[in-house]
């Protein structure tokens, strides 16, 4: 096998960046930062946070201790929620003079359920260059090593932190034939898995992982009533940042759900839908009463009451 020069030039890849070459005027990159383990920042992350003029961040005294730890003395400038708004005009003036800037994230890569979209935005309309610098990604690496299908999935971030609208999300999923990815916090993590249950059944498969690439990482593995079950018995154990994983509805899943509801389900539903009840109760009366599962009365309910 040849050995690839990095002196050469030839395939646009060099030792170091000169960022006064990179381009006329100012560059936004954004700079992926590991999402635990520090060794995983990438040699192009490095070069890159060594050469510019500042670097913006959602947590400023936590980013510093990363630039720290590699001898990289930058101004940090905040930007979060509550100011990116305002910041990202402030941003947008200083790239304009021509400076070089860097969005980090707290870990991983920026914009991924972080901040940076809407200044983003702003310089893609103002014609400034913005470059990405790829890296870590918690949902990424949790999917790659969590043994579910990954030639499909949906994305969902964090979830709605009131219950009626979490669940509402949740429910809107349940014909989801993608493995569907989640991140929780470890102070809504039994709140939301309750919500899963609810949404999807006791036998729906899903992975948790946790402290990923850190020293205590985890992937627990098994039904959503499992999981649930293995969490609450160990408070211990719901710490740090969260990834839920969950099985999309295979082909078979909804052969079998259909086979399940037959005249006889479709009598109970209507009467009880003329005494008015919710749907959601009517799912939960008739799924107990012929143990079929409540997902799949829940969707016949819906079919015969817009019928």
């Amino acid at each position: 096998m040849q050995k690839n020069n990095m002196n050469s030039g030839s395939d646009g890849c060099s030792e170091t960046i000169d960022l006064n070459n990179d381009a006329e005027g100012g560059v936004l990159y954004i700079v992926a930062t590991p999402i635990g383990n520090l060794k995983d920042i990438t040699l192009r992350a490095l070069d890159v946070l060594a050469a510019v003029d500042w670097v913006a961040a959602e947590d400023t005294r936590h980013s510093k201790r990363l630039l720290q730890h590699y001898a990289l003395h930058k101004p940090m400038l905040s930007l979060h929620d509550h100011n990116e708004m305002d910041r990202r005009h402030e941003l947008l003036q200083k790239l304009k003079r021509g400076e070089k800037g860097a969005l980090i994230s707290d870990a991983g890569t920026p914009l991924i359920s972080d901040p940076g979209y809407h200044l983003v935005n702003l310089l893609r309309q103002e014609g400034i260059r913005v470059v990405p610098i790829p890296g870590a990604s918690a949902f990424v690496s949790a999917l790659c090593a969590a043994g579910l299908p990954t030639d499909r999935f949906a994305f969902e971030g964090f979830l709605p932190a009131k219950k009626n609208k979490r669940l509402l999300a949740l429910e809107a999923l349940c014909n989801e034939p993608r493995t569907l990815v989640f991140y929780e916090s470890p102070h809504r993590l039994l709140d939301s898995l309750a919500s899963f249950q609810a949404a999807f059944g006791d036998d729906k498969q899903m992975v948790v992982a946790k402290e990923i690439t850190k020293q205590f990482e985890q992937f627990q593995r098994g039904t959503v009533s499992e999981i649930l079950q293995y969490f609450n018995a160990h408070p211990s154990k719901v710490r740090g940042e969260f990834v839920l994983m969950v099985k999309g509805d295979s082909a078979n899943d909804s052969e079998k759900s259909k086979s399940e509801l037959g005249e006889k389900i479709d009598s109970a539903i209507l009467v009880l839908l003329k005494q008015g009840l919710p749907v959601k109760q009517i799912a939960e009366i008739v799924s107990q009463w012929q143990d079929v599962k409540k997902k799949a009365v829940y969707e016949r309910t819906l079919t015969l009451k817009s019928i």
